[in-house]
């Protein structure tokens, strides 16, 4: 996921108009669309919340695209929202037990896009792996944290660490067990 450097995944609306950047890192990276082809290509399976399903299709609506491809994807919501592909699947119940019965027994890679409180949810619950944080550089003062409360710490292992020319900077974590 994206954030603001103050930490915020979207404004308090949830709109993302600042996730473009004009700054220029000059010691940065290139986003090569050939490596982040070849990373979504791990992916077996997406989850998210419904906000960020709702922000998915408004950025589809716009010309961009369907950006997780024909990918089964899991929304968590207790909403009624619209379906627009077969790949998609709406689901409110115990997040461990859909996480390590059917999701895990069935996909190798899971990659949790959002939003915050589902991000919270599987580290407190102990469903995440790894955490990928992309900060944007930008204050935006308020809005939507891209973590939520948790009852305790998480401690994490710094993995990987890229800067790219947009002077947007990838951490990577990993979750110990």
């Amino acid at each position: 996921m994206a954030a603001s450097l103050d930490g915020f995944i979207a404004r308090k609306d949830g709109s993302v108009d600042w996730l473009e950047t004009s700054d220029r890192y000059a010691g940065g990276s290139t986003l090569d669309p050939k490596e982040v082809e070849a990373f979504l290509e791990t992916i077996d399976c997406y989850v998210m919340g419904s906000r960020t399903y709702e922000t998915a299709l408004a950025f589809e609506a716009k010309g961009f695209g369907w950006a997780y491809g024909n990918k089964p994807t899991v929304v968590l919501t207790r909403r009624e929202l619209t379906k627009v592909r077969d790949t998609v699947e709406f689901y409110s119940g115990d997040l461990a037990a859909l996480f390590n019965g059917r999701l895990r027994s069935t996909f190798g890679s899971i990659w949790v896009v959002g939003g915050g409180a589902v991000v919270s949810e599987c580290l407190r619950l102990g469903l995440a792996d790894e955490v990928r944080y992309s900060i944007i550089p930008i204050l935006i003062g308020e809005g939507i944290p891209f973590f939520g409360r948790l009852a305790d710490d998480v401690a994490l292992h710094l993995v990987d660490v890229k800067p790219y020319d947009t002077g947007v900077v990838e951490l990577c974590y990993q979750v110990p067990k």
